[in-house]
């Protein structure tokens, strides 16, 4: 019998600004800006969700978590992930592997990957080897180089139970 897979892609953006808190794959990081949106503006969960959602053709984020209800102001990405693995269960699929690059002038992000893959893994319950995360710059380029906004692109894997 055929296994069935799917792959979806996803990306997020957020802007940046002075005395916000940076969340990003979970994890509050220092930095002289932090990302700006509805919930804690994690643009890398937000694009891990997204990725997982397009690969079960469960539409996007936005969709099931409107940044206009009130019910998600504030709200840790993790809880938007948990709830997204909860409904590729419920859809009969299980995640294969996750792939991320995040574009980010400052700060560094290689040394939080190893943080932010074991807190992703056990949201996702998946082993932390099929996360990986990667980081770069935008050369100075466009409004990720003049350090106005983060981006995010996930691609993920994703397999019928």
């Amino acid at each position: 019998m055929k296994m069935k897979m799917r792959i979806g892609l996803g990306y997020d953006v957020h802007q940046l600004e002075v005395k916000k808190d940076f969340w990003l794959g979970g994890i509050k990081l220092k930095a002289e800006k932090g990302a700006v949106g509805h919930s804690d503006a994690d643009v890398l969960i937000h694009a891990i969700c997204d990725a997982l959602l397009g690969a079960a053709n469960l539409r996007d984020i936005g969709f099931h978590f409107s940044n206009t209800d009130d019910r998600w102001r504030g709200k840790e990405s993790s809880f938007f992930l948990a709830e997204v693995v909860k409904m590729l269960s419920e859809n009969g699929w299980r995640i294969g592997n996750i792939d991320c690059t995040i574009c980010l002038e400052r700060p560094k992000i290689n040394p939080h990957i190893p943080e932010m893959c074991k807190l992703l893994a056990g949201v996702m319950n998946i082993d932390s080897n099929d996360i990986s995360i990667k980081a770069t710059t935008n050369e100075s380029i466009g409004f990720v180089g003049r350090e106005e906004g983060v981006a995010a692109y996930a691609i993920a894997l994703i397999a019928a139970i």
